[in-house]
Formats: C-alpha cells, sequence, structure tokens
C-alpha cells in the first residue's frame, strides 16, 4: 500500500525541512501538498529535489481557499471570486504536473450555508458544476477529486455526503472527476464508511482516501482505528476487495502526540488491519456478509481477538 501523511501536522520553517523528516519513516512512500500554503517558503523546484532525494512521490495537490473565499468558493455569488477559486484550481493544476503528481483533490470548506433563505440552492449547484467542468477540461490528464465533509467551517456544506458528492461527479459528467473519502467526514455524517466506499467505488470514481478516526461528532483526526475499530477493518476491507490502487492519506490531527510517532502508529494499525483481514481470509469474510446474519458477522470481531 502506498501511504502519506499530514505535512501540517509537522511543526517545521519550511515543508522542505517536513518533507526531509518524513523521510526516514518506513513505510512512507508519497506527500499531499496544499496550494498555495506549501509553497511560500519553498520553491517549486527546491520541493522537487527533495522529493527526488527522499524517494517520495507527489501524489496530490489540494488547493486551499483561505480568507478570500470565506463566502463560497467556485459557487461564490461574486463572479470575481469565484472566478479566482477556478484559476486557483488550474495553478494547483500546473504545480501537480510540473512535481508529476497524479491528481487534485478540490475541499470547498467554505461552500455552504449557515441560515435557512441564504444562498440560492439550485443556481450555486449549477455554477458549482460548471466550475469543475471547466477545471476538469483543463486538467483533464490529471485526476480531479471532490471532498466534502458535512459541516465545518460552515453550519451546512454544500457537498456534505457521498450521495451528493456523486450526483455532483454524475451531473459534471467529466470522466476525470471523482471522489475523494476523509473516513472522519463520513463519521460526522452518520454514514458507516464502508458502505459510501462501496457505492463509490462500484461506478469507479474512488480517487482518494483519507484515513483518520473520530468520536463521529467532530473532525477529531485520531489514530487510524483507535476509536471505531470494526468499521475501520471493514473499510480497509473494502478497500482490498475493490483493489485500490491509489494512496491512503492519514489525515490525523497530532497535537499532543509527537508528529513521527503518531505517522508510524497510524501505518502500524493500517497493516495490522491488513494482516487480519488476511488471516481471517477475504472469502471468509465474503461468506459470512453473504450470509446477511448479524450474529454470524461477530465472528469477524471474535477472529480478531484471537
Amino acid at each position: 500500500m502506498k501511504f502519506a501523511t499530514r505535512l501540517n501536522s509537522f511543526p517545521n520553517r519550511s515543508i522542505v525541512e517536513t518533507i526531509d523528516q518524513i523521510a526516514a519513516v518506513s513505510g512512507l512512500t508519497h506527500v499531499d501538498l496544499n496550494y498555495p500554503e506549501h509553497f511560500q517558503t519553498n520553491s517549486v523546484q527546491e520541493i522537487k529535489e527533495a522529493l527526488e532525494r527522499n524517494n517520495i512521490k507527489l501524489n496530490a495537490i489540494a488547493p486551499r481557499f483561505r480568507n478570500e473565499f470565506i463566502n463560497g468558493e467556485l459557487g461564490n455569488s461574486n463572479p470575481d471570486v469565484a472566478r479566482k477559486a477556478i484559476e486557483l484550481c488550474k495553478e494547483s493544476i500546473d504545480i501537480c504536473r510540473e512535481l508529476g503528481g497524479e491528481h487534485i483533490i478540490v475541499w470547498m470548506g467554505y461552500e455552504g450555508f449557515d441560515y435557512s433563505f441564504q444562498i440560492n440552492y439550485a443556481k450555486v449547484w449549477k455554477q458549482v458544476a460548471q466550475a469543475f467542468e471547466e477545471i476538469c477540461r483543463y486538467g483533464s490528464d490529471l485526476k480531479v477529486s471532490i471532498e466534502y465533509k458535512p459541516f465545518q467551517p460552515r453550519a451546512y456544506s454544500f457537498i456534505s455526503s457521498y450521495a451528493d458528492t456523486l450526483l455532483m461527479v454524475g451531473d459534471v459528467g467529466a470522466v476525470n472527476l471523482g471522489v475523494t473519502l476523509d473516513f472522519c467526514h463520513m463519521l460526522m455524517k452518520a454514514e458507516n464508511p464502508a458502505y459510501g466506499l462501496c457505492l463509490v467505488a462500484e461506478r469507479n470514481k474512488l480517487y482518494g482516501v483519507h484515513l483518520n478516526d473520530g468520536n463521529k461528532l467532530n473532525d477529531d483526526g485520531l489514530i487510524v482505528g483507535s476509536v471505531n475499530f470494526i468499521q475501520s477493518l471493514e473499510f480497509i476491507y473494502y478497500l482490498k476487495k475493490y483493489s485500490y490502487q491509489g494512496v491512503v492519506y492519514f489525515d490525523t490531527f497530532p497535537i499532543r502526540e509527537q508528529p513521527l510517532e503518531e505517522l508510524k502508529a497510524n501505518i502500524v494499525m493500517f497493516n495490522k488491519l491488513d494482516q487480519l483481514i488476511d488471516q481471517i481470509g477475504m472469502d471468509r469474510i465474503q461468506s459470512i456478509i453473504d450470509r446477511n446474519d448479524a450474529v454470524a458477522a461477530q465472528e469477524i470481531m471474535l477472529a480478531c481477538l484471537k
């Protein structure tokens, strides 16, 4: 499996220092970079050299929309601001190409509303869809994925679930537009993560995975499998079932923990869950699923406790 981690968890002066630091962790293969924030201290060339000397690849560029977009990004009612959001995505595509990455991940944190009657839902939906059409045409050689989140920082995110994300993907109709699933965001939405993964993967639209854990009411970003063990196991089972070839990005927030140790713990836990699935057996797990028997399903949990 290919692994990347959240670079903002490492309090270094520059992104190049962070790349040099995380390269020491066995199993780490990729990085995701935020644009423009990760490019303010180091040039694209300096970052490229850091990746090459550490034998780490770029997975994705994530455009980051800050204060200027506080009232919306691609669907902003101000045409100039909406245009700047599109151009930010295009600049991210340019840098992704230059660094040899595979796709850009678009999380629109400010695209949403806080009050009833605040926005024109249909108009904003069409505007966002048209923006993605343009972005996908510009980046036709790359994957473009939407990372949804049900709320935070807005009370209601405009794209808030795997269902409306797939609806947007279908309305846009671009062959290179897909979905990035964040485990903690799915918990916040009261979704069963494996179910959402299944529906997205069945449509060949699973482009990215952000793995973490949480207590379901907040974007906690806890260590993989630390709270929702059995749901994490099921999620990884479906990653294996659908032969996911992308990168698993550990979107976790070590505030009181040492970032390098927390990264190692994520990799160890993922590999342990992966091994448990192999020990139980993909075929045995599928046969239990096919029985549609909740008691029989506990055999999987019991097998993990042996």
